[in-house]
Formats: structure tokens, C-alpha cells, sequence
């Protein structure tokens, strides 16, 4: 097998080894969910219909709703909701949640499925907001360049829903909460902006991502108005107490699809090592940093994590395909082959889950008369590396545990010739 359908394969077990619905199944079968009243599933999130299918297949919820992305059938009412911008979908599903919710009684279970884009397709606004102002706040925060955790910040300060706010609404319900953790580090705050657990955030916390990313002037009225209502104690913070009878169970993340990743490559006979778990920062910068990694002779590099993009052109990419074209510059000539993807099959608004470029990636592109430096300067890699052949397109996998990176530095013989020579 040549390196880079190596990667892919590898990739693909990464993938694999965080499916839901056998994590999910796995999950429930552990727990107990016998109590005497109603079982209210609420799924939400890219992998919202694979974790309710694992759940359904070992127990029979007597209520609740699907809000994912796509359009298909399910054991249970399935709301179509909006990512990464929220929709009209995704104020429904936010509502529908809400409502089932606040209707669970002490005797009923309430099991909520959570995975990552969460965040975007529960969406209901606050008091005094509107769905538009959402969109605005989302949209503006995609393009600043602010992280996950900044970015859930603002989010829970303008919802109805996130913050723990769901919770609040299942009263004395027992609650319980798996986790398909997209979120380096696997925050529980952060996950899909919360909406189960309190909320360390404040008003005031949600001002400064404003003021650091200048949202002042792009930002509505009423979001600002909102938000400095907050800060002054006018409006009802975000619950900070957890609720009374909760469980919560992180059933996969981007640490077990890195281990599942690495143990494919064992498999086939191949040295690998999870260099990062927590791989961050500005997509381009993070991917030099990965290919200047150090390493031993043939094995595979792993990286997991989430970087971003600050937008500052009007092309088409995400921030993997982004990460492979800095790197593509980076080992241009060399035997090096550098795979970026996000896990969910989805790299921003593309069809490509991202790319695996190598030595010879520069020169193809250049071929087809795409420059690589205008082409990044313009946030644009999604048509270079279209023309040199270097997308990944898996179609959604129905996970999502942010972006696997893996990297093989292949020896030449000579190198290996003269590495044995002196040892």
C-alpha cells in the first residue's frame, strides 16, 4: 500500500473506532434507564441520528425528537436544522427540545445525545433576540478567527437553549447525557455550547470575545443591547448549579479516534504516534508546525484537535484544506505526505472532508495554472487542490470529533542506508 492511501485507510479506522452508534449502544446498555415513568430522548448534533439509532436498538424512548443536518428517517420525529449557520430548522429543533424537556416529570428520564454542530442547529433565541441576530453572531464568528471555546462563549450568552438552559428546563427529571466530544480536551461547558451543564461564563465573558474580535461595529443592536443587559445583572445569567440527578458519559472524542487511527497502523505492521491531542491555533501556522515535527524513520505522525481560520478572502475551503496547502508549500519536493480531514466528512462549507497533499502537490496545482500563495491569501485552496488532485471526499460519516492530521516522513534508501551505517 502505497503512503498515501495508507493515510486514508488510517484516517478511515480513525473514523471508524468513534462510530456512534455502537459508542451510544455500548453506553446504554452500562446504564440504567429504568424508572418507573416515560423515556424523552432529545438528539442533537452531526451524529444525532446514529447515536438515537445505537439508543433505540437496546431501549424504546417513549418520546423525543432528531435535530441533524439531513433530511431522513428515524425511529423518532426528526427536525432538519441548519450548519454551520442556523436556520428556521434549528430554532424548531431548540423549541421541540424545550418543550419535551419541561414536559418530563419526576418518574421520567431525560436522555440527551449530544455531539459536535450542536451548537448551530439548537438554536433558539433569547428573549429579545431574534433568529437573525443568531445568524449574524454565528456568521461573525466564523470569520474572526476565534476558537471553539470563545466562539460558545457569545453563543450560550444569546440562547435559550445552551448554557445548561435544557437542563434547567427537565426540572426534577433524572437526566442523562452522552457526549460525542468535538471539543479539544472535551470540555463539558463547551460541547455543543452546553446545553446540559452549567455554564462557567458570564455576560461580562461574553463582552470580551466582542471587544477582541471587534464584533462592535458588525454585531446588532439588540445583540449588543442584550449582552450589556447581562453584564449589568438585568438579565438572567446562564445556570452555574448542576442539575440535581444527572449522569453524563463522553462517549468518544478525537483522543479514541487518534488511538483508533494509530492502532491501524500497528495492525499493519506500521510505526505510528499520537504526537497531539490538543492540535490548535490558525490552521495554516498549526500545519508547518506538524510538518517540522521530528521523527523516526518511517512512522506516522497523529494529530487531533480543531484549528481555525480567520477569514480574510471570499473563496471556498475549511480549515483542513487550508492546513494542507500551507503544508503542501512546506515539503514541496520532498517524500513527505500530509493528510488533513475533518472526522464529520465535512471541511466548511465543501463537499471534501479535506486533503492529503505531498512533494509533489505544488507542481500539479501549478500545472493547471492555480497559484498556491493567491489561492491561500484568498482563503481559496478548495479549487487548487481540486486540480491537484488531492481532496478527500468521504460524504458525511455521520461522526464528528473534530479533525484527524496525519503525516508519514518517508526515508529515502539512501537516508536508511546511512542511518544503519552509523548506528
Amino acid at each position: 500500500m502505497d503512503d498515501r492511501s495508507l493515510l486514508v485507510e488510517a484516517f478511515r479506522a480513525g473514523i471508524a473506532g468513534v462510530d456512534p452508534e455502537v459508542a451510544t449502544r455500548n453506553a446504554v446498555a452500562r446504564l440504567d434507564l429504568h424508572g418507573g415513568g416515560r423515556m424523552i430522548v432529545i438528539a442533537a448534533g452531526k451524529a444525532a441520528v446514529p447515536m438515537a439509532r445505537g439508543l433505540s436498538s437496546v431501549a424504546r424512548p417513549a418520546a423525543g425528537v432528531i435535530v441533524t443536518p439531513h433530511d431522513v428517517e428515524a425511529l423518532l420525529p426528526v427536525v432538519v436544522a441548519g450548519h454551520p449557520v442556523p436556520t428556521t430548522g434549528s430554532a424548531e429543533g431548540a423549541r421541540r427540545a424545550l418543550e419535551l424537556a419541561s414536559s418530563a416529570g419526576p418518574d421520567d428520564v431525560v436522555v440527551c445525545l449530544i455531539s459536535g454542530g450542536a451548537s448551530a442547529l439548537l438554536a433558539a433565541p433569547a428573549s429579545g433576540l431574534t433568529l437573525d441576530d443568531l445568524r449574524e453572531a454565528n456568521q461573525m464568528l466564523l470569520e474572526s478567527g476565534a476558537d471553539i471555546v470563545e466562539a460558545n462563549t457569545l453563543r450560550k450568552h444569546l440562547s435559550a437553549v445552551k448554557g445548561g438552559r435544557l437542563a434547567a428546563a427537565a426540572g426534577r427529571a433524572r437526566l442523562i447525557t452522552l457526549i460525542l466530544s468535538d471539543v479539544v480536551g472535551d470540555p463539558l461547558d463547551v460541547v455543543a455550547s452546553g446545553p446540559t451543564v452549567p455554564d462557567p461564563t458570564t455576560y461580562a465573558d461574553a463582552f470580551t470575545v466582542v471587544e477582541r474580535y471587534a464584533l462592535f461595529k458588525r454585531l446588532s443592536g439588540r445583540v449588543l443591547g442584550h449582552l450589556e443587559r447581562g453584564r449589568r445583572g438585568l438579565v438572567d445569567e446562564t445556570p452555574k448549579e448542576p442539575h440535581p440527578r444527572h449522569e453524563i458519559v463522553v462517549i468518544g472524542s478525537g483522543t479514541l479516534a487518534a488511538g483508533a487511527a494509530a492502532a491501524f497502523l500497528h495492525s499493519r505492521g506500521i510505526a505510528a504516534r499520537v504526537v497531539s491531542t490538543r492540535n490548535v491555533g490558525e490552521a495554516r501556522e498549526a500545519a508547518v508546525l506538524a510538518v517540522a515535527t521530528p521523527s523516526d524513520g518511517d512512522e506516522v505522525l497523529i494529530f487531533a484537535g480543531e484549528t481555525t481560520v480567520t477569514v480574510r478572502g471570499s473563496g471556498r475551503g475549511g480549515r483542513n484544506q487550508e492546513a494542507a496547502l500551507a503544508a503542501a508549500l512546506e515539503i514541496e519536493g520532498q517524500p513527505v505526505v500530509f493528510l488533513a480531514g475533518g472526522t464529520d466528512g465535512i471541511d466548511g462549507p465543501t463537499d471534501a472532508a479535506g486533503a492529503i497533499v505531498d512533494g509533489g502537490t505544488i507542481a500539479r496545482g501549478l500545472a493547471a495554472n492555480f497559484d498556491p500563495l493567491a489561492a491561500l491569501a484568498d482563503n481559496d485552496t478548495y479549487p487548487f487542490l481540486a486540480a491537484s488532485g488531492d481532496l478527500i471526499i468521504t460524504g458525511p460519516t455521520g461522526t464528528n470529533v473534530a479533525d484527524l492530521w496525519l503525516l508519514r516522513r518517508h526515508r529515502s534508501d539512501a537516508e536508511r542506508h546511512h542511518q544503519e551505517h552509523h548506528a
